[in-house]
């Protein structure tokens, strides 16, 4: 479609030269006829229907966006996220419908989340669902006496899709920003500490003493809790995961650090995706619900710090993840 107004960055200006051009071919037909021996019951409406094709020629490349923005919009509302509009026009109208596309690529991101986040918690649990149906089944049919073992499996898949539903609702008042901070001077060694002997596992604790940060001690109980439970499974047999915490210019830095398989370099900003999937070695052993990175991710950043996944320290080839948080609450 031919727009011939689309270079001109103004609309009140191309409207000027729409009323302009319509004039002005007008009074060129009503001259042009009247030389030529027409009369005026004919220039007349000739002049009248030349400025009316003139004003469709040079308005229809100003409203064909807002007709094309109506349609995909009604094409939106069915579910069809994958349509766009055409954006060449320098104008308002034209930078209208940049912003609808990017709002229209935004939806489709959005949505396809949506549909994975779906796919991943049906396939989440499913595992345990069958596991536990499996079991009560056989001793529904005799198959299996209800001795300590079968109800311990049982119970175990009991409590990991509990797990799985307390992170689901974790992790969704976190993004909706309903879980409020209760911040207080936390002092990390005495913290991380008793963290660590909560897990169960061997944990090594080594941080400076003095180490005080604004946190709230449940919220940053259940980073810690995470990101050890996270290594502990991934630790290999009779290795400790590894905590130091030390001072930093602006705050303090908690480094969680194991000494399993680690996260391929490529791989290290997706962990703290919901459910991610990769292909390091290090996904294999994991029998957690998939969420305990991204929560998280979200509650460190609620203290207005940041986390990521570093090279291991020698001699360790492990996963070695930093959390910085700031020395004053943002």
């Amino acid at each position: 479609m031919i727009r011939l107004l689309d270079p001109v960055p103004s609309i009140k200006v191309k409207l000027g030269l729409v009323v302009v051009g319509s004039v002005a071919v007008t009074v060129a037909a009503v001259v042009l006829g009247t030389g030529a021996g027409l009369p005026g019951r004919v220039t007349v409406p000739l002049g009248v229907l030349v400025s009316l094709a003139t004003v469709q020629v040079l308005a229809r490349g100003t409203t064909s966006p807002l007709r094309e923005m109506a349609a995909a919009a009604r094409r939106m509302a069915r579910g069809d996220h994958d349509v766009r509009v055409t954006a060449t026009s320098r104008d308002e109208v034209g930078e209208l419908a940049r912003a609808f596309n990017s709002m229209a690529a935004e939806l489709a991101r959005v949505d396809e989340q949506r549909r994975r986040l779906v796919a991943d918690v049906s396939h989440e649990l499913r595992t345990p669902l069958t596991a536990l149906q499996a079991v009560l089944e056989n001793i529904a049919d005799g198959v299996a006496e209800p001795d300590a073992a079968t109800l311990d499996s049982a119970l175990a898949q009991t409590r990991r899709l509990s797990r799985l539903v307390t992170s689901l609702l974790d992790l969704s008042r976190l993004e909706a920003g309903e879980v409020p901070l209760r911040l207080e001077p936390l002092e990390l060694g005495p913290f991380a500490a008793e963290v660590a002997r909560g897990t169960g596992g061997r944990v090594e604790v080594d941080v400076e003493d003095g180490l005080v940060v604004p946190a709230d001690p449940e919220r940053l109980h259940q980073v810690l809790a995470n990101l050890l439970d996270n290594a502990l499974r991934h630790a290999p047999p009779g290795r400790a995961v590894r905590v130091v915490g030390r001072h930093t210019e602006g705050g303090a830095r908690l480094e969680v650090q194991d000494d399993g398989p680690g996260v391929a370099p490529a791989d290290r900003e997706r962990v703290f995706e919901r459910f991610t999937r990769t292909d390091s070695a290090r996904t294999s052993r994991d029998g957690g619900s998939g969420l305990g990175l991204a929560i998280v991710r979200w509650v460190v950043d609620l203290h207005g710090g940041a986390v990521h996944l570093a090279d291991p320290r020698p001699p360790s080839t492990g996963c070695r993840v930093v959390v910085d948080l700031p020395r004053r609450a943002r």
